[in-house]
């Protein structure tokens, strides 16, 4: 699942592994400081810039982006390899990233689109966190422009206007993805 920020991915995320327990949650690894009362390994996986790096030399990640700049984000692999068929992952990343993940994976994994229903609510949500500065806010905007061209590449779009709605289509698609990967 991948979304500009501020779209609620991490609350569809949410919902999805409450009703659907057996899947496993990827938690993704980071350059940037922790928020709030984030803890690594729950959150993220906070890595320094030069052991971020080293894992990409070293061929742990399985992908990985400069999502900002000097701001990296990514997948470890030993997140993925944790999973099987009866623990299946879901992975919450960006948008080029999953894109990256599909490529991978191809018909093994589901990609999914998560949008706000406008970048006016997009701006709204963003803002209303109050967790970044201006600035940080109109990089994600921009990045958010960019994101969104990228949405016929996903096998679904999800438009979150309404939490329950959203999350109820989501749990939908991902029940039948894993039927017919169970068929198969």
């Amino acid at each position: 699942m991948a979304a500009p920020s501020g779209s609620g991915k991490s609350s569809l995320a949410a919902r999805l592994m409450a009703v659907l327990p057996q899947i496993r949650f990827s938690v993704s690894a980071t350059t940037r400081a922790p928020r709030g009362d984030e803890k690594d390994g729950k959150a993220y996986h906070f890595l320094s810039t030069e052991v971020f790096r080293e894992a990409i030399a070293g061929g742990r990640l399985l992908e990985y982006e400069e999502v900002y700049p000097g701001r990296y984000y990514g997948t470890l692999r030993s997140e993925v390899e944790r999973s099987s068929a009866q623990h299946p992952v879901l992975l919450d990343v960006d948008v080029v990233g999953a894109l990256n993940v599909k490529e991978l994976y191809d018909d093994r994994c589901l990609a999914v689109f998560v949008k706000a229903p406008s970048v006016e609510e997009l701006e709204k949500r963003l803002r209303s966190r109050g967790t970044d500065e201006e600035a940080a806010i109109r990089t994600r905007l921009e990045k958010a422009a960019y994101e969104m061209s990228f949405e016929g590449r996903f096998d679904r779009s999800i438009v979150n206007d309404d939490l329950d709605t959203a999350a109820a289509e989501l749990i939908d698609l991902t029940r039948s993805f894993l039927a017919a990967c169970s068929d198969g």
